[in-house]
């Protein structure tokens, strides 16, 4: 039997997916990560990053890419004017989190951008509210009921607007451990699956997860990443995408966690291989990332000089990827949109 959604949440999901109901979207909501990338790059501190600079990064990237997009996921705080330039039809996600990957409060505890809400976003055009939590099953109890009732009010206030809830969940080592070694490399799958199971739950009204590869390819046997150190074969690997892919009983799609994109694409062809039922992506660094130093040594048009060769060659090549995708209400339940409406 399929759910039911709210029509404003189907329209909206609808103006977000390709006429397949394939969620192929572009991310660059990067905020205090991209700060600290053009800090290095340019040799200056973080905080002498200007505005100005921020927001032409994302004009650029939104102006060159979202042809080749879906959906494009932009920050209020500085991608406001990137969203005023991305092409027409090209459906908008806009973050509600203040704190993205570089989160370091004690717990990697989530907070919200304290002149936002739901309601907000639906009146600056937004198709859809975006959450960032870091989230483990292995973290305290305490912390996880907390991050448990955050997205919950998240939740009930998106439903209360008919925007649709996409809830991005990262792992971590509540033990501060190495995240990109091979210990955490072996606890990922569960760390996935077990955030996948949780987050499917009525109770949190999220419309569509955006996950994690369930395994880190340079530590799996058979990729054209792997280090020579194991952490599970292919055959395993494969399995692990089966596994987490069973977990979710909403819709998920992948996103690519700042590696390269020969990495992401490997990573979505093993998906396809493992015959999972994904709904797409919301890829971001893996995309444009290689353009920060051309911006920082010549500035915007020399990005956009690259952007229109690599980074469309970039996204293409993710595009190229999700033709095994499905559409996003089949994880309903349902063989349309429209047979999902209250």
């Amino acid at each position: 039997m399929s759910v039911k959604l709210s029509s404003a949440k189907v329209r909206h999901l609808n103006v977000l997916s390709d006429e397949r109901g394939v969620i192929a979207a572009a991310a660059m909501d990067q905020r205090g990560s991209l700060q600290g990338s053009i800090a290095a790059a340019q040799g200056i501190q973080k905080n002498e990053v200007t505005d100005e600079a921020m927001s032409e990064f994302k004009i650029a990237v939104s102006a060159v890419l979202t042809p080749h997009a879906s959906a494009i996921l932009l920050d209020p705080q500085w991608g406001m004017a990137a969203a005023k330039v991305r092409q027409e039809g090209t459906g908008l996600l806009l973050s509600y989190e203040a704190s993205g990957y570089d989160n370091t409060r004690p717990g990697r505890r989530a907070d919200l951008l304290s002149r936002l809400s739901a309601r907000r976003i639906l009146d600056l055009g937004g198709n859809a509210v975006k959450i960032l939590i870091y989230y483990t099953p292995f973290e305290d109890e305490v912390i996880n009921d907390e991050k448990h009732a955050f997205v919950e009010r998240v939740g009930s206030e998106c439903a209360d607007v008919g925007m649709p809830f996409f809830l991005e969940f990262i792992g971590y080592d509540p033990a501060g451990g190495n995240e990109k070694g091979l210990d955490f490399a072996r606890k990922k799958p569960q760390v996935v699956i077990e955030s996948m199971k949780e987050f499917s739950k009525d109770r949190y009204q999220v419309d569509v997860l955006k996950v994690e590869i369930p395994v880190n390819l340079t530590y799996a046997e058979g990729a054209s990443v792997y280090k020579g150190e194991r952490a599970y074969g292919k055959e395993e690997a494969l399995d692990m995408y089966r596994e987490a892919a069973e977990a979710a009983g909403k819709p998920f799609i992948y996103l690519s966690a700042g590696v390269s994109n020969d990495q992401f694409t490997e990573s979505l062809r093993w998906a396809a291989e493992a015959e999972v039922r994904f709904s797409g992506v919301l890829c971001g660094r893996a995309t444009w990332k290689d353009g920060i130093p051309i911006y920082a040594e010549s500035g915007p048009a020399a990005l956009e000089d690259w952007l229109r060769g690599k980074g469309i060659r970039n996204i293409e090549a993710v595009n190229e990827c999700l033709r095994q995708a499905k559409p996003w209400w089949e994880s309903y339940g349902a063989s349309a949109p429209e047979d999902l409406t209250t």
